[in-house]
């Protein structure tokens, strides 16, 4: 990709701050807001088709039963006092200036409700501490800024006493689906989880045609049968990633990479026709319910197919269900080898490849890229990975390290546990909210754009399908190649050299004529987790 150079765009010499705090403008995004669903996208959830007669007293209900049954959402709704820590820490807010977007802002559209009802401050004197009444404009209101939270849960980080914003507007959300104001986009993909299998609603014959094309790919590039075999009992691996993986750049290339590796590897795998999606929107609209009915599909099909592990594909929410969830949704899992973990990433799976030896890995085939790392918001705050620490950070880092020459993070205060959201995540990859989408990305695009300038970074990567699609739209929007984006595994599948390969006997002369012992014994001491490994690139 040909790199663009801040000159060509104008651009001043000083690059502007993307965590700069933003002029106020009320009501920016007043008018922003997703489709409602169709009485069909409802009642395929269990929902009302359309707003009930009663839908107040239902509202209120529901949030009585939310408050008695959530602890945390109880304290997130009486524990803030105000103090400011979240102000500025939403990117939708350092995006728009909309006040509303504010955390503190966004959970007082459901707080003053809280205490109207639910207080006896707020019952005998609801003007002395900010109560009211949950009309039909606080509604509206509701949905509009509630659907302007992606649940990065970044404010969350920086309060002093841990009030997750994400968790307030699942509750919202689950709240108006429960009375028949639910959003389009979420509901629909739901549905079609619950009737085909996955979000894309790719039936189960499209799917084997499409595994056959990359296979057929796959050995014509490097002459190596490699299969990517559907519902095979018996298997070792049940693989189960985000259905973009299956439909477009750079997910596609990101799911050869996860071939190529469990090829190499030996163990034997499958993907299930039954359960043909990682992602689960279920928790974005707050919905245990539609959350278990996903969840199931996987433990049923790993049952059904007599599996010994799960292993999920790069996709950030999935893996926040998965790491968290899964057990408590659709296990236990006895039936599984309890050696391993439940599930597993294909992140930890490729590190432990690299760190035993196993894979080999010829760095320079993505030489003509310099490359940085998005942390994807779900994986970097709501889960994590290995054995270690931090292993959710250092794991895809350590992978890219050793699958390339040139790498280099971003600013420290935009990355790890203070990364920036994509600014599409939460339900909201939505066409209708582009100009959303676009402004909540403006923070993360000029951390891209600072060491893009200064070390010559020409792409991204992410292991999250939802960062992959929307930066593929937004790039573009800032002055990058939309092909800017890719995934940790489509550079694990450049740099991969597979047993009995075109690229195997390449490398093999070239050893030989070298003199050299082959690449494969570095692999281990490459791929170690290393704090100062920038420090080293830049010297």
């Amino acid at each position: 990709m040909e790199r663009i150079e801040a000159q060509d765009l104008g651009e001043s010499p000083l690059h502007p701050d993307p965590l700069e705090i933003p002029a106020l403008a009320y009501g920016a995004m007043a008018k922003s807001k997703p489709y409602p669903a169709s009485v069909a996208h409802q009642t395929a959830l269990g929902f009302p088709g359309e707003l009930v007669e009663n839908w107040q007293e239902k509202a209120v209900a529901k949030l009585g039963e939310l408050v008695r049954n959530n602890r945390a959402l109880r304290f997130y709704l009486d524990g803030c006092v105000r103090c400011g820590a979240c102000t500025d820490k939403c990117h939708y807010f350092l995006g728009t200036g909309d006040p509303n977007n504010m955390p503190v802002a966004r959970q007082n559209l459901m707080r003053r409700v809280y205490r109207r009802y639910f207080t006896f401050s707020g019952r005998i004197a609801p003007s002395l501490v900010g109560a009211e009444d949950l009309t039909r404009e606080v509604l509206d209101e509701w949905y509009t800024y509630f659907h302007q939270c992606s649940q990065c849960r970044r404010c969350s980080v920086y309060c002093p006493f841990g009030i997750d914003t994400a968790e307030i507007s699942m509750a919202a959300r689950e709240i108006m689906d429960t009375i028949g104001m639910g959003q389009k986009y979420c509901n629909e993909i739901i549905g079609k989880v619950f009737k085909i299998g996955n979000n894309l609603g790719l039936p189960p014959k499209a799917l084997k045609a499409t595994l056959a094309g990359l296979e057929e790919e796959i050995e014509e590039d490097t002459g190596v049968p490699v299969r990517l075999p559907l519902d095979e009992a018996g298997a070792d691996i049940l693989l189960v990633t985000p259905s973009a993986d299956f439909f477009a750049s750079p997910h596609m290339e990101g799911l050869i990479g996860y071939a190529k590796v469990l090829h190499e590897s030996g163990v034997s795998w499958t993907f299930s026709s039954h359960a043909s999606e990682a992602a689960n929107f279920g928790m974005f609209i707050g919905s245990r319910e539609n959350m278990q009915k996903v969840a199931q599909r996987i433990a049923d099909a790993a049952r059904d197919l007599k599996v010994k592990r799960i292993v999920f594909g790069e996709c950030g929410h999935a893996w926040r269900v998965g790491y968290n969830f899964l057990d408590t949704l659709a296990g236990p899992f006895d039936f599984l080898d309890r050696r391993y973990p439940v599930p597993q990433h294909i992140c930890e799976f490729t590190y432990d490849l690299i760190q035993q030896g196993t894979l080999r890995l010829d760095k320079s085939k993505n030489d003509h890229i310099r490359l940085t790392f998005h942390d994807s918001c779900n994986v970097a705050r709501a889960s994590r990975m290995g054995d270690m620490p931090g292993g959710q950070f250092e794991i895809p880092r350590a992978i890219l390290r050793a699958c390339c020459n040139h790498y280099y993070d971003m600013d420290p205060d935009t990355i790890r546990e203070a990364t920036l959201c994509c600014g599409g995540g939460g339900g909201l990859l939505t066409d209708e909210l582009m100009d959303l989408r676009t402004k909540g990305a403006s923070p993360r695009m000029k951390a891209l754009r600072e060491v893009a300038d200064e070390h010559g970074v020409t792409h991204m990567a992410a292991i999250c399908a939802i960062c992959k699609a929307q930066f593929s739209k937004v790039l573009p929007k800032f002055g990058f190649d939309m092909e800017a984006i890719v995934s940790v595994h489509q550079m694990v599948s450049n740099a991969i050299v597979l047993t009995g390969s075109k690229q195997d006997e390449e490398a093999n002369e070239a050893d030989e004529e070298a003199g050299s012992v082959p690449a494969v014994a570095a692999q281990a001491e490459t791929a170690e987790p290393a704090q100062a490994a920038n420090a080293q690139e830049e010297a």
